[in-house]
């Protein structure tokens, strides 16, 4: 048999793998915060859990400890907590509104120093 040219093949196993990868779930933290707690309530054991969720045990405890390791920093109030991006699109809305609103009351302001004086100098 003669070989074609050109690029070969990926082992089955690397397409295996990438498969799984493209289709790995992610979870949301509603859910991780749900199946952590599940798994603190204790009805379940952890290997129950797991597999009715369709994740690894090794991930369940790296969830829960993340989780009490957050809990345990915000009750001592060492939480620093980034803003989201929302929060800082809304927060830029209102500066941009604030500054706007300063512009507006300034030449107001002005106006009406010009209007008492009768001058145009805004230092009376």
């Amino acid at each position: 048999m003669s070989q074609k040219t050109g690029q070969a093949k990926p082992p089955a196993e690397t397409v295996v793998k990438e498969i799984r990868r493209a289709t790995r779930k992610h979870y949301s933290a509603e859910e991780k915060i749900r199946i952590v707690l599940e798994g603190l309530r204790g009805e379940d054991s952890i290997a129950e859990l797991c597999r009715r969720e369709g994740l690894g045990s090794n991930i369940s405890y790296r969830w829960s400890k993340d989780f009490l390791e957050a809990g345990k920093k915000r009750l001592a109030g060492d939480a620093v907590r980034e803003a989201t991006l929302d929060e800082v699109k809304g927060l830029r809305r209102e500066s941009l509104a604030l500054k706007e609103a300063v512009a507006d009351l300034t030449l107001e302001n002005r106006l009406l120093k010009k209007s008492v004086t009768g001058s145009g100098d805004d230092d009376a």
